[in-house]
Order: structure tokens, then C-alpha cells, then sequence
């Protein structure tokens, strides 16, 4: 069974844009680096996306390559194939998680968000966030609406019915 990233907290950026990953996301990251051995780095993926994006999505190589397989099956040409290409290929970067567990931020990825000097990590399954810690908190809105929308008392776990397949 794949491994999955777990917890949220804020990190420190220093002032070259490095911060440290979540220890327990680095383990994530090595299991999901199908060319990482020991004494090499683990490698993964940050999708940026445009300005409609305001976080940083991180994928394992593994979850990476999953992702460009299900791109491929779609009918070349498409529009939803080149918009997912777009974002998945052209708007995102390989990073290296170094010796010490930092990544570097590029200038770019802390201004667009405009990260500071921290930077909110929250897992998502098989990726994780990065967030400017404010912008985290107001994206969270919508959350609340759907547990508010729910019956008073209500199981927070019924929602897994709702995403059933069939």
C-alpha cells in the first residue's frame, strides 16, 4: 500500500526560500521516488498553476507519473488533454528535497503566492499544500459551508457515501 502524507503546520522560509519539509512528508516523498536510494535526494513535483491558483500542489514521482498516464489516455488534442498538460507539465517544476529536509521556493512560486517568511504545509492524501498561512485560512470558507450545510449532529465520515463510484 502506498504511503500517504499526513498533518499541517507552518514552516519558516528563510530569506533564499528555504523551508522545511514536514519530516513525516519527506518518508512520503523517498517511497514515492521510484529512482531514490539511499544516499540520493528524493525528487518530486510542485505544480504552480496560474493565477487562479493560490497554493502550490506537491506530488510524488509515483503520483506524478500517474497523473501523466491518465493525461495521455485522453484524446490528443482535447481541450481538457492541453488544459491538463498546461497546468500538469507547464506549470510545475521537479524539486529535490536536500540533505538537511529543506526545498528552495523559488522567488517566482513565493511571489505569486506571496509567502513571506512562513508558509503553511497541509497534507492531501497522495500530495501536499503549500499555502500562504492567510490564504489557507480564507480558502477554508468553503469547507465550512458544506459542514455547515449538514444536519445538526451529522457524521462527518457520511460524506464518504457521497463520493462513492457506483
Amino acid at each position: 500500500m502506498v504511503r500517504r502524507f499526513r498533518g499541517e503546520g507552518v514552516q519558516k522560509v528563510d530569506g533564499k526560500g528555504r523551508v522545511s519539509i514536514p519530516a513525516n512528508y519527506r518518508s512520503v516523498l523517498r517511497d514515492g521516488d521510484p529512482n531514490w536510494s539511499e544516499g540520493k535526494l528524493p525528487e518530486f513535483i510542485i505544480v504552480y498553476g496560474d493565477e487562479r491558483r493560490d497554493f502550490l500542489e506537491c506530488f510524488t514521482i509515483d503520483s506524478a507519473n500517474e497523473v501523466d498516464e491518465k493525461i495521455a489516455r485522453m484524446p490528443r488534442g482535447s481541450r481538457q488533454r492541453r488544459a491538463l498538460e498546461r497546468l500538469f507539465n507547464g506549470q510545475s517544476l521537479p524539486a529535490t528535497v536536500d540533505d538537511t529536509g529543506r526545498i528552495v521556493l523559488p522567488q517566482k512560486l513565493r511571489d505569486k503566492l506571496g509567502i513571506g517568511t512562513e508558509a503553511y504545509f497541509i497534507a492531501m492524501g497522495d500530495t501536499f499544500q503549500i499555502w500562504k498561512p492567510d490564504a489557507f485560512e480564507a480558502s477554508e470558507s468553503a469547507v465550512d459551508e458544506l459542514l455547515d450545510a449538514m444536519p445538526q449532529g451529522a457524521d462527518i465520515w457520511t460524506l464518504l457515501d457521497d463520493g462513492e463510484d457506483g
